[in-house]
């Protein structure tokens, strides 16, 4: 299987990329994003690109993949709608638009977030961009398409956060997670472990649900 990873410097992306490189059914792992990852591994090739709205340049390296996991997300904090939309909804689409049309056949995995609006008529910013982009995406011709809205993330094996109000959450409060597991696992925990070794399965099997809360993604 040859996959395309979107996002593969972030606390998520990198855990996915991290399974991947491990699974012996991944042939090559591919990431795309505005820095590369600075590992080094034979499975690995990365496409660097500073425009993530615009691959009509890079579309000849862009075909011949199974799967996609598209990882690339920010926090709101601070953002308005206008700007948030932008990075989230926007860059989004620009990425499956042009990954449907050359790679028909490839299972398209989305993260979005617990708390998601599918509704894209309630109260919370994020919620309703992110059920937007949830809603559009699944209206494209992807052999697969699904959500995954993990709650909890526990970054294993020196994974790191990128934004930092979460990294300081996490340097300052991470002990407790273990005492905290049973009480939030499966239900409202998961780790980039977990989320990585999910995503491979549903490529090559699939699930039966489009959209995967984070029990499911245990579960999986």
């Amino acid at each position: 299987m040859n996959v395309l990873i979107f996002g593969a410097t972030g606390m998520v992306g990198l855990g996915v990329l991290r399974e991947c490189l491990l699974d012996p059914g991944v042939e090559q792992a591919v990431t795309i994003g505005r820095s590369a990852t600075g590992l080094q591994n034979l499975k690995l090739r990365e496409i660097v690109q500073k425009d993530l709205s615009d691959y009509s340049g890079s579309e000849s390296q862009l075909t011949g993949f199974d799967a996609c996991f598209f990882c690339l997300g920010v926090s709101s904090a601070g953002m308005n709608e206008e700007k948030y939309r932008r990075l989230t909804y926007d860059l989004t689409m620009a990425a499956a638009r042009t990954l449907v049309k050359l790679n028909p056949e490839m299972t398209f995995i989305y993260v979005s977030g617990a708390g998601t609006d599918s509704s894209e008529r309630g109260r919370s910013m994020w919620a309703r961009v992110k059920g937007k982009t949830e809603n559009d995406l699944m209206a494209l011709p992807f052999a697969g398409i699904y959500a995954f809205r993990p709650a909890v993330i526990q970054p294993l094996h020196g994974i790191r956060s990128k934004t930092k109000a979460y990294q300081i959450l996490y340097s300052f409060f991470g002990w407790t997670i273990p005492l905290l597991k049973p009480v939030l696992y499966p239900k409202y925990m998961t780790t980039t472990e977990q989320i990585g070794k999910a995503m491979l399965h549903v490529a090559r099997q699939g699930y039966s649900k489009r959209i995967l809360e984070n029990v499911d993604i245990n579960a999986v």
